[in-house]
């Protein structure tokens, strides 16, 4: 008796049975989650699909089931698989009124800081392709170049970090569109970017307060000191509760007493974490000062 495609097959239009079936589909899933905490129901297999199928290919695996074996035995390849299955959509300035917070109520402490020779340090937690990092420095730098190239002599240094290797190939490029730069300020477009037709770069004075590093959220974290200021937006949305609620609390234990954390849209303070901080404004979070 031949059997008929399968309800998964069904949705999955020219797609062949036997390349990417649902029990691929639920291991690649059970391995998002275990590694990266991303959470990807049924409704998600068609994107899965389309975000696996160029390193199906590339890896020389027939299948998505070879495939599956592939990511389970080597580190490198999940990693590449972990980094196509994030979502990478951003924007200079996104939530424009974080970056008014970050410059009326925190740059001024924190450059004072620096000037009495005291380290400064934030972080873009989940950069993506750069644009949250490089708006964070120009937003400490303010407009005038000069003054901002004297701060950038301070101990000021923004981490900026991502799971997705080609994502942070971009962000570190530091070249974008010209169009992508329409959100930016006009008065920091004009000291910190050089637009050419279509095309932008990030000034160079920028890279010497900006690291890019690649991390896993989930995995334990090599920083040794504390961050005044700690960006992490649209990156929880992927969460389920409990591996949101363990990673503020994380934040909330490597902020400095009295840091500012900015989240997402989208993106809720439940559980524990709720005694670790104090909203100061929509999206906005100081941590608990030292008892």
């Amino acid at each position: 008796m031949t059997m008929g495609p399968t309800p998964f097959a069904q949705a999955l239009p020219g797609i062949s049975p036997g390349i990417y079936d649902a029990p691929d589909f639920h291991a690649i899933a059970d391995i998002a989650y275990r590694e990266a905490g991303l959470v990807l129901s049924e409704g998600k297999a068609m994107l899965v699909y389309s975000r696996l199928a160029a390193l199906v290919r590339t890896s020389g695996c027939a299948t998505f089931g070879s495939y599956v074996m592939r990511i389970r035995e080597d580190a490198h390849e999940r990693g590449k698989a972990i980094g196509a299955l994030t979502t990478q959509h951003t924007f200079f300035f996104r939530e424009a009124h974080q970056f008014d917070h970050l410059r009326d109520a925190l740059r001024p402490q924190l450059i004072a800081r620096a000037e009495q020779g005291r380290p400064v340090r934030l972080w873009s937690a989940g950069c993506s392709t750069g644009e949250e990092a490089w708006s964070l420095a120009m937003t400490l730098l303010g407009p005038d170049r000069v003054a901002g190239e004297r701060i950038a002599r301070h101990d000021i240094r923004i981490l900026a970090s991502d799971i997705a290797a080609p994502a942070l190939a971009t962000a570190q490029a530091a070249r974008y569109r010209a169009a992508d730069l329409k959100s930016v300020p006009d008065d920091l477009a004009l000291s910190w970017a050089t637009i050419d037709g279509d095309n932008a770069r990030i000034a160079p004075e920028l890279h010497a307060i900006v690291r890019f590093r690649a991390l896993n959220l989930l995995a334990p974290w090599p920083m040794a000191g504390r961050f005044d200021a700690i960006f992490c937006r649209n990156v929880m949305i992927y969460f389920d509760t409990p591996t949101r609620e363990r990673l503020l609390s994380r934040f909330a234990e490597i902020l400095t007493p009295g840091g500012t954390l900015y989240i997402g849209h989208s993106e809720r303070m439940t559980g524990a974490p709720i005694a670790q901080f104090t909203q100061i404004a929509p999206m906005i979070y100081r941590a608990a000062t030292a008892a």
